[in-house]
């Protein structure tokens, strides 16, 4: 063919070097909303509550213990009793191996559960995974797999640098959050880490559509993955109930957690970055085998999209999150309630300490008579002289201007002690 068409091999081969450079530049693209993703959940964060969440040992090691020993376990299990080929077996492993998701915070800071212990345990689980990643993963692919030509084709480039990005995106976002220390810087990163989150699915959607129609015969692999029985279906998806159910009630009953607490660690216990198992897929395989290890991610990402989603309207409507129960869903999705609470807890601690420096005794009004009479007779010292704290008005009326509301819309600050 290639003597009868001798231009048949040029347009071969520019049309192999334009699928590179797209794939390439679609890897790219990926990485760079990953990077903003994580970047604008972490800067969501107020640094003063990063560091009291950073003192909850326990909820750190019951989430590394769940991602970094069963849920690799479990993943080895189902490879085993289904019989996976290595496309979709080793992809799986990878799944099961890897850290918290991104997605983790952005379902943390939708629902608002706790987003500063959701950044923390993200930032935690990836540095750790640096080291048991790579672990699990030849460990458990080597036992399951005996043919050590799978092992040599792992790609270990790709899995470090995705934990690389995710790793500067949270160093990232935390210094913006510490230097600029403002509600409004908050809020608008919140909303610029929600817009990447949307933009990064709709990219995947795109990326895997153009994938199955490269050729004709790649979708036998999506074909074949659907085709799998309830119970093959019910196992590939079981890590993730499984994580989420053992992960709430650890963090109820024996950490004694906070219901946002709870909420943030089920979440993050749960949700396996995706995103290192699709770099895996497209680096390591190619053709059908490419399309069939792909598939995986997927169905885990859509079984994690729908059991996380599921989970976090029923904690909201429970009153385990930051928001109101009442509130309209469209309001919970759009605003941030962790920067409100940073604000509160801000203004607490300045009252506290305000409320602790002592006053001169000529600007003490001492009790009247009536005033002990309104209280029952008893004594009380009302101090004139100190007045809430200057630099906590002016968070909150910076946030209020961000919401478009005035201060004569606000409930009575009932949580002033």
């Amino acid at each position: 063919i290639s003597k009868a068409f001798p231009f048949a091999n040029d347009q071969l081969a520019a049309a192999d070097y334009y699928y590179l450079n797209m794939g390439l530049a679609a890897e790219i693209f990926s990485n760079f909303l990953l990077f903003l993703l994580v970047f604008g959940m972490s800067a969501t964060v107020e640094i003063g509550h990063m560091k009291r969440q950073l003192n909850k040992r326990k909820a750190f090691l019951s989430g590394l213990s769940m991602q970094f020993v069963i849920l690799p376990f479990l993943g080895f299990l189902i490879v085993k009793i289904l019989a996976l080929p290595a496309p979709l077996g080793i992809t799986l492993l990878v799944i099961t191996s890897s850290p918290g998701g991104s997605y983790s915070n952005w379902w943390c800071s939708l629902f608002n559960a706790d987003l500063a212990l959701s950044v923390a345990m993200t930032a935690v689980s990836t540095i750790f995974s640096v080291a048991m990643l790579p672990l699990n993963l030849l460990i458990y692919s080597t036992i399951a797999y005996e043919d050590q030509e799978v092992i040599n084709e792992l790609d270990w480039v790709a899995l470090f640098v995705s934990l690389i990005i995710i790793i500067l995106a949270i160093s990232s976002g935390l210094f913006c959050s510490a230097r600029v220390h403002s509600p409004r810087f908050n809020i608008y990163a919140n909303r610029f880490g929600n817009l990447a989150g949307i933009s990064l699915i709709l990219t995947s959607i795109v990326l895997s559509a153009s994938t199955k129609k490269a050729n004709g015969q790649q979708t036998q692999g999506v074909t074949q993955l659907w085709a799998q029985s309830w119970w093959s279906y019910m196992l590939i998806s079981s890590p993730c109930f499984i994580g989420l159910i053992s992960a709430n009630l650890i963090a109820a009953f024996l950490l004694k957690l906070k219901s946002p607490e709870r909420v943030a660690v089920s979440i993050e216990t749960c949700y396996q970055n995706i995103g290192i198992a699709t770099s895996v897929a497209i680096s390591m395989f190619s053709g059908e085998d490419r399309t069939k290890a792909m598939s995986v991610p997927l169905f885990y990402g859509l079984t994690e999209a729908i059991v996380i989603g599921s989970f976090c309207i029923f904690a909201w409507k429970r009153g385990w999150t930051k928001a109101p129960r009442d509130e309209s869903l469209c309001n919970v999705l759009a605003n941030s309630y962790e920067v409100e609470e940073s604000i509160k807890d801000n203004m607490h601690d300045d009252i506290t300490l305000t409320e602790m420096t002592p006053t001169p005794s000529s600007d003490r009004r001492q009790p009247t008579s009536s005033s002990q009479e309104e209280f029952g007779g008893t004594a009380l010292s009302v101090v004139e002289g100190i007045a809430p704290s200057m630099q906590a008005n002016a968070h909150i009326d910076e946030a209020l201007r961000t919401h478009n509301q005035g201060r004569e819309e606000l409930p009575s600050p009932s949580w002033i002690v």
